[in-house]
This record gives structure tokens, sequence and C-alpha cells, in this order.
């Protein structure tokens, strides 16, 4: 494991504003672990439903409505609160977002926002939860994996007014001036991270930081057009070289008629305003000797009022559509079914908010999605046999029967196992821990069969 910070890197920051060699280097020596968490608002109603983090929770990370420090890292893994979408395990530079985006949209609006590189899920998630219900959130990540990732969390969040797609960002360009906000978290060099993962200062070189500007250019000029006139580009890394920060806002300038947005910020913030050495473009940099988090960096753009071209209207496939008793039946599980649309995805019914159903549409034409709206089950003869999506969403009505199990019952619960539980109850139910759903079992006369989902389930015992 290397111990010693990059030569080249710290050559690289003589000259970046807010950088104190001294400081930084002993950060970086202490090894000093932050741990935060976003709470999620549409699952919590208070903080102290949080049994399992509460007796570490300590101050509120200053630029979030949501997030907190903890004194200490717990086992995250065998939280079921953890599993069960209530909390979000984030860095809190990054939780820095919700500032820029307050500052720059307007969030009552009905908006379509991507979040272009999105895995595992931490930025989207705080999106959402910013975005107002009528809003849309493309949620993407270019690899399979990692997307597969992404959707469980999505998920676990329980919002149904996101899509979930696995694709590069090129095939964007499909839906120009589509989206009114745009949030680029750009692959990087990583020396953010250091601290928290030490490891990765063997993999930093000057020949990677090139290769990854590089590659940032590409990204943002692959999604360009799908921007609106007058829409917010948001870019941020995890990386302290210019050539990833400021040299990018520069070129973002080069290259397109765009405004830079000032932020504001808190002077006991500490967050470091720099300017580009060309366009003097102003970003933003967190430091760990002077913030309590990791090393962040973050710049907002207006795009101008270019010539824009329409997307093509979304086309209903054919046999998508419920029938009137589906549909009914769909919606007896849902709180404000009038508010929704429904069609057959496969062999699976999914509710769709009304509010972005034409615009989602034209997304399953363009785009690979991996989630749309709910997945509210399976018809099999006339009957629904509901998902563990349904049961997670903040939309579900509650009209299953809920078995409240304690600690132990949920683990086993969350890794698949045979549960006993002395109950009543017949056919599905809801599993909740301290209120919050877990998801499905099925009571049976001499058993109780375990629906959670086996990629999800906890391996560690």
């Amino acid at each position: 494991m290397a111990t010693e910070l990059p030569k080249d890197l710290l050559a690289s920051l003589q000259t970046v504003a807010g950088f104190d060699e001294k400081a930084f280097k002993a950060v970086h020596q202490s090894r000093e672990q932050v741990v935060s968490i976003r709470l999620n608002p549409a699952k919590l109603k208070d903080v102290s439903q949080l049994l399992s983090v509460e007796k570490t929770l300590d101050a509120p990370i200053p630029w979030s409505s949501d997030g907190y420090y903890l004194r200490q890292r717990p086992l995250f893994t065998i939280d079921p609160l953890f599993h069960a979408g209530a909390y979000y395990v984030q860095e809190a530079s990054s939780m820095f977002l919700e500032e820029a985006l307050r500052q720059t949209c307007k969030l009552t609006d009905k908006l379509n926002v991507l979040d272009l590189c999105a895995a595992p899920g931490g930025k989207s998630t705080l999106i959402q939860s910013l975005l107002s219900s009528k809003s849309l959130l493309v949620s993407n990540e270019v690899i399979k994996a990692r997307a597969n990732i992404l959707t469980e969390n999505i998920t676990k969040w329980g919002a149904a007014n996101v899509v979930v797609t696995n694709n590069d960002p090129k095939d964007f360009a499909r839906l120009p001036s589509f989206f009114d906000c745009i949030v680029i978290d750009a692959p990087c060099s990583g020396s953010g991270l250091f601290r928290k993962q030490p490891d990765a200062i063997d993999e930093w070189s000057i020949n990677n930081v090139e290769l990854c500007s590089q590659r940032q250019q590409r990204i943002i000029a692959d999604v360009w057009n799908a921007l609106k006139p007058g829409g917010v580009l948001i870019y941020s890394t995890c990386s302290y070289s210019a050539k990833e920060d400021e040299e990018i806002t520069d070129w973002i300038k080069d290259s397109y008629d765009a405004d830079n947005f000032q932020l504001h910020l808190k002077e006991d913030w500490n967050i470091v305003e720099t300017v580009s050495a060309k366009h003097q473009c102003l970003g933003y940099r967190f430091y760990p000797d002077k913030i309590k988090g990791e090393g962040f960096f973050i710049a907002a753009f207006q795009k101008n009022n270019q010539p824009s071209y329409n997307c093509a209207e979304g086309k209903a496939i054919k046999n998508m559509h419920l029938s009137k008793a589906e549909e009914k039946e769909v919606g007896n599980f849902l709180k404000e079914a009038a508010n929704f649309s429904f069609i057959k995805w496969q062999n699976d019914a999914l509710a769709i908010p009304a509010a972005i159903y034409e615009d989602a549409l034209l997304l399953q034409q363009h785009l690979y999605i991996k989630k749309l709206g709910i997945n509210m089950g399976t018809f099999i003869r006339d009957e629904l046999i509901p998902s563990h999506e349904l049961v997670l969403s903040n939309a579900y009505a509650g009209n299953l029967p809920v078995q409240e199990v304690a600690e132990e019952t949920a683990l086993d619960y969350l890794r698949r196992l045979d549960i006993k539980i002395e109950s009543q109850k017949k056919g599905w139910a809801v599993i909740c821990f301290c209120g919050i759903a877990l998801g499905l079992v099925k009571f049976l006369p001499n058993r109780v069969n375990n629906y959670y989902p086996k990629d999800w389930r906890i391996l560690n015992k």
C-alpha cells in the first residue's frame, strides 16, 4: 500500500487556489475516516427512527438538508434499514450537489433531469429527493454490472418518477433538447479519494489524468445537444487535478455558448472558489484539510439559446396496455392510482406517473431501459402476483398484511434464509422492521416462503 502522495500530483497543485501542501499531506497521513449518511425523507419522518445509527449520529452536514456525519462507521451491511432504503451512505462533499441544484434550477417546476454517470446511485437518490413529483429523473450507467447495482438502489429508494437506463453517453444524442438539467459526475483519476482509498495512490499517474481529461471532454460533447437551451449542466469530479477540473470548465467555454454560474457559499463551509486560467470560470474545490469530507470539484453552466431540434414523439407499443380489469386490480395497490398510467412490459405490469408518461414512452423508443416507473408484479390467471418493488415503493397503498419483525429475523430475511414466524396470516404479507418495509413473504399453512430477491441477499453471516 502506498504511503506517500504522488510527487507529480503535489507539483501540479502548487498554483491551484486553496492548496496548502503541509496541511494536505497531514490530513492524508492521519487516515481519518469521515463517515456520512443521507436520510430518505420519503421513508423517514424523524432521524430517531434510525435505531442502528442513532447513537453514532454527529452534526448535520451544513450544505445538505438530510445529510449527517457519523462519529464512527457502523457495519451498514447488517442494518436492515440500510437495505430498506431508509438512508444512503454518501460522501459528504458530494452532497453539495444539492446546493448546486437549488441555486441553478427551479426545482418546483416540472423538470427532465439526467444523471449521466449515476452508479451506484448516491447522486441520483439525492436528486430525486429534491425534484417535484411531476418531474422525471433519468439515472444512467454505461457499465452493465454497475447498472444492476444502480437499479437496486433506486428501487430501494422507492421513487416512481425515475427511469434507470444502461446506455453510452453518445446514445443521448437521440434526445435533442430533452433535458432541463444534466448532471455529470465524471469518471476521473480519483485523487480526491486517496484518504478514503489509499490503494488508489498506486494507480494514479499524469498519463491517466490526461486520459481522463480526454474522456471527460468526450462525455460532455456526447450529451450537450440533449440539453435544452437555457438548461443547466452540472459537472463534478473527485479529482484534484486542474486538467480534470478548471481546464474542463475552460474547454466547455471554448466549445459551447454557455454561461458559468457563481454559487453562493457560506464562509464557515470552507469551500474554495477557484477561477480558471483562460475564461475565469468559477469552480468549487473541497479539500479534506479544510472541510469534513473528501476531495471534490463542482462547476455549473447554463446553455445559451442555441438552435435546437425537437424530439420525435413517443409511440405506445402494441399490446402494451393493461385491460380495464387489470388496471383496476393494479390501481388498488396505489395510494393515488389516478396519478398513474399503466402498461404491460413483457409479463409485468408497470405503473408510470402520468406526469412523465409521454416522456417515458419516448425514452423507451431510444434507450435501453433497466427500470421504468413501479413494477407492480405479474398477472397469473387474472390475479396480480405483487412484486418486491411494489412494497418498497413510496406510492404503495399498504393494503397487504404487515408483519413487523425483530432485527434477527429481519437479517435472516435479508439473507434469504428460512424464517420462522408465529402468525395466523395466510397469503402475501410485507415484512417490516421499525415500521419500514423490507419486502415480501408468503404465509403458507406450515411455513413462510421468503421472496427477497436472490441477487440482493446479504452474504455476510
